[in-house]
């Protein structure tokens, strides 16, 4: 998981609170906002744009996802990386939040070789 956050233009890690695993961001510096949520058993994520639509990961694998904790109401998911959910599916799940916090970042801060 951690190749695949880092192959994202702009993506860096970091360890703000120092865990054992980064966080992924995108954008510059201080204004960097995070994208991936690393743990040895799961990756955190902006799962949609609305609590709503991240609920649907929810209904679709209540045993390997849950809200996260403080942030939750915002959309972000911990999703199992051992669990049902197949790969391609954590690949597109990442690659989603990646998405939805670039496109909410100010045009300046956008990483070069983003297709929005």
């Amino acid at each position: 998981m951690h190749e695949l956050c880092a192959s994202f233009p702009g993506a860096w890690p970091d360890n703000p609170w120092d865990h054992e695993h980064p966080v992924f961001k995108v954008g510059p510096g201080e204004r960097g906002k995070i994208f991936a949520f690393l743990a040895a058993d799961k990756v955190g994520v902006k799962a949609g744009a609305t609590r709503e639509v991240a609920d649907e990961w929810l209904d679709r694998y209540p045993d390997d996802v849950t809200v996260m904790a403080y942030i939750g109401r915002s959309g972000w998911n911990d999703l199992a990386l051992a669990g049902a959910i197949p790969d391609d599916e954590l690949v597109e799940a990442v690659e989603e939040s990646y998405r939805l916090v670039v496109s909410r970042l100010p045009k300046r801060d956008r990483p070069a070789g983003w297709e929005g």
